[in-house]
């Protein structure tokens, strides 16, 4: 007999900080009751033309935090990223807080581990973070609750978060004139996609919407936050594609169009070690694998 859940408690405090140079979105979420809070999505700078890594976005995201007199309690990832460095190995070392993410990382870790050829002794059980969250699981920051929600798509071990009247969508849907995300990358699906975004769009049509990324289109200014609602009056891929069907038909002939992200190479050996760089080898120095014809096409023509 299946039993039902408590509806969640809550209206978080939302802080949302743009990183142009990835055009990602880092959040900082906290219960206003309690000053408890969590990052999601932290980003660790770096820039691929020197090699040069940086800590200025982590940084803020702490800055803030102890300016607005918040305590941290839970440092979360979404997904392994495919366009930026994940910071939760960083700020896991800064602060002590635990890192999460989707229990699925598992899966990721063992295909990407093929791909990069890594050596045995690399961990594919999730162990680089504190904890891995099951569909379905909650827990509280605060007294807000928080529920993890399964949506893979864009790739395997995809999670959302639900704070209270809040939910942390990552890159299943953007803003309305920005559409869906893209689901070619390696285990990626735009069937598991279209499953993923119906369950987003079926909590209640005033739950806020917070995505991982903008890209501006017409040149706007950055934005991150909608509605279910709007989402479903608006989003310019959903309005168009009623069925899974049309969905997956627009979605891929979208994605064949599009060229790999400029650091899905270099970031997945990154992220799946918990947003920690590789060991420094017996020189000090650490180093980056980029494995050759490993991925689909090339855009020769750019």
């Amino acid at each position: 007999m299946s039993v039902t859940k408590p509806p969640l408690r809550g209206r978080p405090i939302v802080k949302g900080f743009f990183e142009r140079r990835t055009n990602s979105v880092q959040y900082v979420v906290a219960d206003p009751e309690t000053r408890r809070a969590a990052i999601i999505d932290p980003v660790l700078d770096f820039d691929p033309k020197s090699g040069a890594t940086a800590t200025h976005s982590a940084d803020g995201l702490l800055a803030y935090v102890e300016r607005e007199g918040l305590s941290l309690q839970w440092i979360l990832d979404t997904h392994p990223h495919a366009d930026h460095f994940s910071a939760a190995g960083y700020l896991r070392d800064r602060t002590g807080v635990p890192t999460a993410i989707g229990e699925r990382v598992v899966d990721v870790q063992k295909l990407w581990k093929g791909l990069y050829n890594l050596p045995d002794e690399f961990r594919t059980d999730g162990s680089q973070w504190d904890r891995l969250f099951a569909d379905g699981e909650r827990f509280t920051i605060g007294n807000l609750d928080v529920e993890v929600m399964f949506t893979p798509g864009h790739t395997l071990a995809s999670i959302a978060y639900v704070f209270g009247d809040a939910a942390f969508i990552h890159d299943t849907i953007f803003m309305p004139d920005g559409g869906t995300a893209r689901a070619d990358f390696p285990g990626g699906s735009a069937h598991a996609l279209w499953r993923s975004i119906q369950r987003i769009i079926a909590l209640p049509d005033d739950t806020r919407l917070f995505t991982g990324h903008d890209y501006m289109p017409g040149g706007r200014e950055p934005q991150w936050e909608s509605t279910v609602g709007q989402q479903q009056r608006e989003n310019k891929h959903l309005v168009k594609a009623r069925t899974e069907d049309e969905f997956v038909a627009l979605r891929e002939a979208r994605d064949r169009e599009l060229p790999m992200p400029k650091l899905i190479l270099h970031s997945l050996q990154v992220n799946i070690r918990g947003g920690r760089l590789p060991e420094p080898e017996d020189n000090g120095r650490r180093y980056l694998r980029i494995p050759l014809d490993a991925l689909d096409g090339a855009p020769w023509d750019e």
